[in-house]
């Protein structure tokens, strides 16, 4: 984002994003309690800011790590083995919907495992890097766009299954961009649920603005 402030307190309309994203999970009925993964120095004021809100659902302030990977399993450890499903969703995507929420841990419920995604829209092109200047690379093969989704979250599992997904990444070292990666490697089907354009992932200047659209175009319809 290149911003002092970390995008996920950096402000739309007076509100921290994070505390939109907040809002968003928590109105869903099927939510029962929420944990936040964040930075050592970030925990007491996001968690002073949070209990301002009045969720229903308790929730739950800790430290994370360096990764998301890190921090997703530093959450992980507060959730209960009798825990049915954990849904998993970025601090910076203020926009996901309580329907699709719900559609995505219906479909875990029915499957183990559930993402939201998107297709690609446009043509998708595998390349390689090696020997070339960062801006540049060689295309290897096109990569056919029926079969190509772009993945947003809510990400939801078993939490068994998702404990053991992570369990197996820490012993063989490994690190994935996100839960379904790590899922994925147990031979689990992940299911994809149809996602929205407008969930974005809040990650550079120029999606502040888009997002001051949605929110505005939100604020006119509601």
């Amino acid at each position: 984002m290149g911003a002092e402030t970390p995008k996920q307190f950096l402000e739309l309309d007076g509100v921290p994003i994070v505390i939109l994203s907040l809002r968003r999970i928590a109105a869903c009925p099927l939510i029962s309690e929420i944990i936040v993964a964040t930075r050592a120095e970030n925990v007491e004021p996001l968690n002073a800011r949070i209990s301002q809100e009045k969720f229903k659902q308790p929730v739950h302030v800790v430290k994370g790590a360096d990764s998301r990977q890190g921090s997703v399993a530093a959450a992980l450890k507060l959730v209960s083995d009798n825990t049915e499903l954990v849904v998993v969703h970025d601090a910076v995507r203020p926009f996901v919907t309580v329907n699709q929420v719900t559609r995505v841990i219906e479909q875990a419920r029915r499957h183990k495992a559930a993402i939201l995604g998107i297709p690609a829209m446009d043509t998708v092109k595998e390349v390689k890097r090696a020997s070339l200047p960062e801006d540049v690379a060689v295309i290897t093969a096109t990569v056919p766009r029926e079969r190509v989704v772009l993945a947003q979250t809510p990400q939801v599992f078993e939490t068994q299954l998702l404990k053991q997904a992570f369990a197996e990444a820490e012993g063989d070292e490994l690190n994935a961009s996100d839960e379904a990666g790590l899922v994925e490697r147990l031979g689990q089907n992940v299911f994809v649920v149809q996602g929205s354009e407008r969930n974005i992932k809040i990650t550079k200047p120029s999606d502040m603005d888009l997002a001051r659209f949605y929110l505005h175009s939100e604020q006119k319809t509601a």
